[in-house]
């Protein structure tokens, strides 16, 4: 239903100014889809660390027909990912660039924007019924982009700051604790740990069973059998295993329909002295505060999979990827912790520990 134009006053200036805005988020929506396709056919791990190229010295190297990889360099030239150099015409990735989208891993990101655009019918249905979209009713790029896009900020700060910043945790792992990683996914958090603390012992829950199935297929891979066990289970059912030192959660508390029945049966499968460790998006509690880059995120990947997810389930109780410290503490007091507080933060997390 359009809005006659006759009806609308405006600025000349601020709609000038925002088509601008637009155009931006037009040819960033445009192009994201080439990260992926340069990202699948490997076309930024060839340019990495090889200078500067020519479009069909790149389509050699990569088994891809050069027309196509030319009008791609030039996209990604346009969008600040390559540099151009007009007298040669050839094409070079900074260091940079390089080490974000081969290292890093930025790429899954992307996957999961692509996962976005493929279940945005379902998406939009859910608005018009309000009804729930389940995490395992999307696309499967959003299972693997996720685990991708968040494996190297775990790799980054996991060990070397989150563990150690919460009390008498790391001494325990050290010496040999037990764990339970609940909304595992890939395992990607589990093994990490698993790594760095050889004489411990975890388990990995989720309720996705082709998540749970990867995971157990790479924790075979790497050797880490042994020492983890991954198994379908939700966050309200999954075993208490003799009681857990440590219960992580990681960005997947605001998913559920039901956190504080989650939170109570965390407390549940604790020791006495045991630690839970919640992992959450970085926000601050009140809306226009992350009315920002990062919020404009968290917010779009809220809509689209977040607020979805927790209306699929019992309770529904939706409470985004911006929930924010304060939401985060009531609910778990709610369910008879005792003890919470903000053990450590980064510009894209924030880093809870409850105890009973």
């Amino acid at each position: 239903m359009s809005v006659p134009t006759s009806a609308l006053e405006f600025d000349e200036t601020r709609l000038n100014a925002f088509m601008e805005k637009a155009v931006m988020d037009m040819g960033a929506a445009m192009h994201a889809t080439l990260v992926v396709v340069g990202d699948k056919l490997g076309l930024f791990k060839a340019m990495a660390g090889a200078g500067w190229m020519t479009p069909a010295e790149l389509a050699a190297r990569t088994s891809t027909a050069e027309r196509y990889v030319r009008e791609w360099l030039n996209a990604n030239a346009a969008s600040g990912y390559v540099e151009y150099d007009a007298e040669t015409k050839r094409y070079q990735l900074p260091a940079e660039q390089a080490f974000a989208l081969t290292v890093q891993d930025l790429p899954g990101a992307f996957h999961i924007i692509s996962s976005c655009f493929k279940d945005e019918p379902k998406i939009t249905q859910a608005f018009r019924t309000g009804d729930g979209v389940g995490w395992h009713e999307h696309d499967a790029n959003l299972f693997f982009g996720t685990e991708r896009f968040f494996r190297p900020n775990y790799a980054n700060n996991l060990i070397n700051g989150w563990l150690p910043a919460l009390d008498g945790v790391e001494a325990k792992l050290k010496r040999g604790a037990s764990v339970a990683d609940v909304g595992c996914g890939h395992g990607a958090s589990t093994i990490l740990m698993a790594e760095a603390y050889p004489k411990s012992r975890f388990y990995g829950f989720d309720y996705h069973s082709g998540s749970i199935e990867y995971a157990r297929h790479v924790a075979g891979r790497d050797g880490l059998q042994d020492q983890i066990t991954f198994e379908v289970a939700s966050s309200k059912s999954y075993p208490a295993n003799g009681g857990f030192d440590l219960v992580t959660f990681f960005d997947c508390l605001h998913d559920m329909g039901d956190p504080v029945g989650a939170a109570r049966h965390v407390l549940s499968t604790l020791k006495p002295d045991g630690t839970w460790m919640i992992v959450e998006p970085f926000a601050n509690d009140h809306p226009e505060q992350n009315h920002n880059p990062i919020g404009r995120i968290y917010y779009s990947a809220s809509t689209m999979i977040c607020t979805p997810a927790s209306l699929a389930q019992e309770v529904g109780a939706a409470l985004g990827a911006q929930a924010g410290e304060k939401r985060i503490r009531d609910m778990v007091t709610a369910a008879g912790f005792t003890r919470f507080r903000r053990a450590a933060e980064t510009p894209f997390n924030l880093v809870f520990e409850a105890r009973p």
